[in-house]
């Protein structure tokens, strides 16, 4: 029997998915690097590839799912960043999504650009450099 804890965090792990399958499918497609970069995000997260066909199957509208705190919002915007290159294209409705998305969690839309131009540098933060970024970001971007 699942416990109540291990049910909040796997339906965490699910809504930070539908967040990026929401934003994959901003297009009008879902492209084939975009659902090998959904299986991994959803591996890492210890989701198993029938959930994640699940997920990706629904047609179900997706309402955005917010994240508790700066850190997991952080590591959302990451992933959804991270998802914005999947393709190679970054495509107007993405970047739309971004603004969304980052307007929800409570951040200056800067906050969309900077990051697109960090990860555009083709250098993805290796974990000690992502958690310096956090810090800058919450001190930078949080909306007022």
């Amino acid at each position: 029997m699942i416990g109540f804890f291990e049910h909040q965090y796997l339906s965490f792990k699910k809504n930070h998915l539908k967040n990026l399958i929401s934003l994959a499918k901003a297009d009008g497609h879902l492209h084939p690097d975009e659902e090998k970069l959904i299986y991994k995000i959803g591996d890492k997260y210890g989701l198993k590839d029938r959930q994640i066909a699940s997920l990706l199957r629904s047609n179900k509208k997706n309402d955005l799912h917010i994240p508790d705190n700066h850190d997991e919002k952080m590591d959302q915007l990451y992933d959804v960043i991270m998802m914005v290159y999947a393709d190679g294209i970054v495509e107007d409705s993405e970047i739309e999504f971004c603004n969304d998305l980052v307007d929800q969690f409570g951040y200056k839309q800067e906050i969309v650009r900077w990051l697109i131009n960090l990860f555009d540098e083709g250098k993805i933060p290796t974990q000690p450099e992502w958690d310096e970024l956090k810090k800058e970001a919450e001190t930078t971007f949080l909306a007022s």
